[in-house]
């Protein structure tokens, strides 16, 4: 059964669409990341334009997010203090990401500019999560908390001022890089169409040094808020949000967030990091692939 999409314009199967939607609204509940760094790809895979893809995949993260981090906080995994330090950066980054998209849409760059960041990032943090997560499972011994304790027993971060105490994530930190980390973020996931939580993810533990039963549903937390003002934005500055696109990725992706909780309850840390490693790996070759590869079409008349 296929769907006209106004601003794609572009007919799409229904049914596979909310099938992707509830895929990658599973992973946003298993690894507490939006999932728009699998999502938009896939879009852009089924021939939808990037720019339409990256401003339509911003409300289905937002739903996504929302149910998950509901799940989560039920299971008291939510630091709001840390959430809200890391959301004041990413509403400030989000929107300067959106006006960003905007010039590079003006000078008609934004989709290789797209595609360069998703290999570029997602093919930083697929190497870096999948040897981390092989180290793990080889040495046994080698826990989070294990890591969390050796590399922030000396940190910079400690002599930053503005130090607040985190009750949730039992830290004492400055208030400065949860801040900077957001603003980082929050551009990231305007320009790239991504909640930004495979950024996240590790920034949190590595950088500042919270715990893992926390970091998911606290990224989701900030992602929630970061995707709405992107979302916003993406609509009114750039018509990039076609409705009807996002309603089907949201029908699947608020049921895939629930099933991803309860999966991710049941799995060890370092296999849902080596999971997550694969997909993330899986996708930046897709993407590398088709830039490189001559394609079917040389020449095109459309105009995004």
């Amino acid at each position: 059964m296929s769907i006209y999409l106004p601003i794609a314009e572009m007919n799409v199967n229904i049914f596979l669409i909310v099938f992707i939607g509830m895929a990658v609204g599973a992973l946003s509940g298993l690894f507490g990341v939006g999932g728009g760094f699998l999502m938009t790809p896939l879009l852009i895979f089924l021939g939808i334009p990037p720019v339409v893809a990256v401003g339509s995949e911003a409300p289905h993260v937002l739903a996504s997010s929302v149910s998950g981090v509901i799940a989560h906080w039920r299971k008291k995994n939510v630091d709001f203090k840390m959430g809200f330090f890391l959301l004041s950066g990413g509403v400030v980054g989000s929107t300067v990401g959106v006006n960003l998209f905007k010039l590079l849409k003006t000078y008609g760059q934004i989709d290789i500019v797209i595609q360069f960041l998703f290999i570029i990032f997602l093919g930083f943090i697929g190497l870096s999560m999948a040897f981390e997560s092989a180290k793990t499972t080889i040495k046994n011994y080698r826990t989070t908390s294990a890591i969390r304790t050796k590399l922030h027993q000396h940190s910079w971060i400690h002599g930053l001022p503005f130090k607040l105490r985190f009750h949730r994530s039992k830290l004492y930190i400055s208030a400065i890089p949860p801040i900077l980390i957001g603003f980082f973020v929050g551009v990231l996931s305007a320009m790239m169409g991504v909640g930004g939580g495979f950024i996240m993810i590790p920034a949190m533990v590595y950088i500042l040094g919270m715990s893992t039963n926390v970091v998911v549903g606290t990224s989701l937390f900030q992602i929630i808020f970061v995707t709405a003002n992107s979302t916003f934005f993406q609509s009114y500055l750039n018509q990039t949000v076609d409705i009807v696109l996002s309603a089907l990725m949201i029908l699947g992706g608020v049921i895939g967030a629930q099933i991803g909780v309860r999966i991710g309850s049941q799995l060890k840390a370092e296999y849902l990091r080596g999971i997550l490693a694969i997909l993330v790996l899986l996708v930046c070759a897709k993407i590398l692939t088709d830039l490189i590869l001559t394609p079917a079409d040389l020449f095109t008349t459309s105009i995004n």
